[in-house]
């Protein structure tokens, strides 16, 4: 039986990684999670909805990345996790349940390391979107009615917590190139031009795979 596909993107704040994520995910008629993915794990684990909101992708104090992974396998109603701080138990739970989603169905998730929770899952492809600064400064000025100062310093602030996050959970280094199976720039190819190349992407590697 083949693997669902799910297509992971992470993305710099600005880019439209969520616009793509939710076209790319209509366009193929599956779902894409993004806070979607706070509210499931909060039912899964029955840690309460708001400190996953209050933690989300947002950089951690120092504890040792190796301790989180081994409490992992022992589950939530263990004694280490019990001890374990809220922000570790947050990601556990998101890695849990981003693990399920992708073994229930096909679907799209944005951002919150999902690419490397499904690393070695079969069926996941993974997808940075990233632009130009300009371009993304007018996009949230516009959407916050933002000034450009104003815009560019929450650019700067959500890509620094993002990349802490990552950097911090995963092995790998956020908006590395080595790093995703595909990095596109949504500023030379728009919404829409992203998602084209990510399904002509997945139809390549389909092909490679037969």
């Amino acid at each position: 039986m083949a693997a669902n596909t799910v297509i992971t993107i992470g993305r710099q704040y600005g880019s439209g990684g969520r616009e793509i994520g939710m076209k790319l995910a209509q366009d193929l008629g599956i779902k894409c999670y993004d806070k979607e993915l706070l509210d499931r794990a909060a039912k899964d684990s029955g840690i309460c909805q708001e400190l996953f909101e209050h933690h989300d992708e947002k950089p951690t104090s120092s504890f040792l990345y190796s301790l989180v992974m081994d409490t992992y396998s022992f589950g939530y109603s263990s004694a280490a996790f019990a001890d374990m701080p809220i922000n570790h138990k947050v990601f556990l739970a998101q890695f849990d349940t981003i693990k399920k989603l992708a073994q229930e169905e096909s679907c799209v998730m944005v951002g919150r390391c999902a690419d490397y929770a499904l690393s070695d899952f079969e069926g996941a492809f993974s997808v940075f979107v990233h632009g130009d600064m300009d371009k993304r400064i007018r996009r949230i000025a516009d959407k916050y009615n933002l000034s450009d100062a104003a815009a560019k310093d929450k650019i700067h602030k959500t890509d620094k917590q993002r990349a802490s996050y990552y950097n911090y959970y995963t092995s790998k280094k956020w908006a590395d190139a080595d790093s995703y199976d595909l990095c596109l720039n949504s500023s030379v190819l728009g919404i829409d031009g992203c998602v084209e190349m990510i399904k002509k992407m997945l139809e390549i590697k389909k092909r490679v795979i037969k």
